[in-house]
């Protein structure tokens, strides 16, 4: 993806940059070239050239662009576990992922990390993004994901010899393990995707209590990975299976929902992130019941939630990372809602707005690996900047509604919002 030529003024806005750091009333941004050449007041702007363009963020707010840490490009209308893999033909999902992607940069995210994905699909929608054939947030791909035989995401059953090869990798012990982690690599994926735990919308077979993969499995997928400098995450609900995935040496966790004060321990002596996707159980307890979902999965996902807030709530205050995002595509929970996530970690679990921003900026491109380049508005970093009509830090909800950007920048480029 290329940079933006020539030089760019933001001004007439508060200026989160993303640190943690108290906003900068009336802030100052320059772009240089696709990088952020200064970020602060009035007085100490360098000398720039008289050519210079400027953007009036009409009293508003400039901050870096949101970056969704959990995407699901491939979901689409989810309605149940079976349309994951089998809804549509693979040619449609395509033409599905790229409208969800350019959906997710129209709401404000310039970065995602792929989550799962149908085939490699999330693998050449990366590169049609980065050659800029196709709009959307810059993607760290992660193909399809790996869950034990049985587990989880193993739901196409045995008479209908089709297997799970479209979305999922089922493994069988290390062997297997192993197997399937080269698969992924010959498909150049960045992350790896597996299921060490079950989840409330399998309550019969796999619950949120139940261990989908043997530690010894997930050994084997990280030190395959790492030897290929592929990164490791896994769906981790049940205590166990969090402690198995931080001793096998996870670079992150999905969900991390039932964490006790061991795991915790584990956690931040590793520094860990943790993406806790929470608004997805929220919008599974208001809307199951009109699509159908049985009280039994209903009520997993209200302990889910109970128990991934107090998790979330915990790690952050002892010193940990959260990352924003999750699980889009359902029919209860629609790609670009993906914002909603943002205010309820603030409304319902609890954090300071200013913290929940910090994790859905420079957390989030860190979880990437990208916290060199992305994720905070500082000297010398790609320009990738929302500029918002609105205080987000007095109403961080203002961030769902996609009519009051005034723009959306990619490498300082202009890609959404009112001056697009």
């Amino acid at each position: 993806m290329k940079n933006a030529s020539g030089t760019t003024i933001l001004r007439n806005g508060q200026v989160i940059d993303g640190t943690g750091a108290d906003p900068i009333p009336n802030g100052i941004v320059v772009v240089q070239d696709g990088r952020l050449l200064f970020v602060g007041v009035e007085r100490d702007l360098p000398d720039l050239p008289s050519a210079a363009a400027e953007i009036d963020a009409g009293g508003g707010t400039i901050m870096p662009g949101l970056v969704e840490a959990h995407f699901h490009p491939t979901y689409f209308n989810v309605a149940a576990l079976e349309d994951l893999d089998i809804k549509y033909p693979v040619e449609y999902v395509t033409l599905l992922a790229a409208n969800n992607a350019r959906l997710a940069l129209e709401c404000g995210y310039t970065s995602a990390r792929s989550g799962g994905s149908l085939f490699n699909i999330d693998v050449w929608l990366k590169k049609a993004i980065d050659e800029g054939l196709s709009p959307g947030p810059k993607l760290a791909a992660s193909g399809r994901e790996i869950c034990g035989a049985g587990g989880l995401m193993d739901w196409n059953p045995e008479f209908r010899k089709i297997g799970m090869e479209g979305l999922i990798l089922l493994i069988n012990g290390p062997d297997e393990a192993r197997s399937a982690v080269r698969k992924l690599v010959k498909d150049g994926v960045e992350w790896v995707k597996t299921y060490p735990t079950g989840d409330a919308a399998a309550p019969d077979a796999n619950d949120h209590h139940t261990l989908c993969m043997t530690y010894d499995e997930m050994h084997a997928v990280v030190q395959t990975a790492h030897n290929h400098q592929m990164k490791v995450t896994g769906h981790c609900r049940a205590t166990a299976g969090i402690k198995n995935a931080l001793l096998a040496g996870y670079d992150t966790l999905e969900h991390g929902t039932f964490i006790d004060d061991e795991t915790l321990d584990l956690l931040l002596e590793r520094d860990v992130p943790v993406v806790p996707a929470l608004y997805f159980e929220q919008a599974s307890i208001e809307h199951g019941p009109e699509f159908g979902m049985p009280q039994a999965v209903i009520d997993g996902h209200q302990e889910t939630l109970e128990g991934g807030a107090e998790s979330a709530r915990r790690i952050l205050a002892a010193g940990g990372r959260l990352g924003m995002g999750g699980d889009y595509g359902f029919a209860w929970n629609p790609h670009g809602d993906y914002a909603k996530e943002l205010e309820f970690f603030v409304s319902y679990v609890g954090l300071n707005p200013l913290d929940v921003i910090t994790c859905a900026t420079k957390t989030g491109a860190e979880i990437l690996g990208r916290g060199g380049e992305t994720g905070t508005l500082e000297t010398d970093k790609l320009a990738d900047v929302l500029i918002v009509d609105g205080d987000v830090v007095n109403d961080i909800a203002i961030l769902q509604d996609s009519s009051r950007f005034i723009a959306v920048m990619q490498n300082g480029h202009i890609r959404s919002g009112q001056l697009a």
